[in-house]
């Protein structure tokens, strides 16, 4: 057996399949990265709204209350209920709101 010091050391394949390795390693670390900063990761016990397009015709809600996530999705129609008039709310000059009840019958 005839021991070369000056081998190629790019004709070796395990050196390729080392790289290959590394690689996957630095995409799964990226990967555990951006699932922990999303705000609806599933391993947090946190309580989370998100509104994605807020005011538009294709508005979502998805909200997070402990395992539970509830996905909303707008129609695109103005909503409309069942109630009755409660009081007028006023913006004052310096940003505030007041609120006057009106008078019960």
């Amino acid at each position: 057996m005839k021991l070369l010091l000056d081998d190629d050391e790019s004709l070796n394949p395990m050196l390729s399949v080392a790289n290959l390795v590394d690689v996957f390693l630095v995409v799964i670390a990226a990967l555990l990265i951006a699932i922990a900063q999303n705000p609806l990761n599933p391993f947090t016990a946190e309580d989370v709204t998100v509104i994605k397009n807020p005011g538009k015709d294709n508005m979502e809600m998805i909200i997070k209350k402990g395992e539970k996530i509830e996905h909303y999705k707008s129609e695109g129609k103005i909503g409309q209920g069942e109630g009755q008039r409660a009081g007028v709310a006023y913006r004052l000059k310096d940003g505030s709101m007041i609120y006057v009840p009106e008078a019960g019958e």
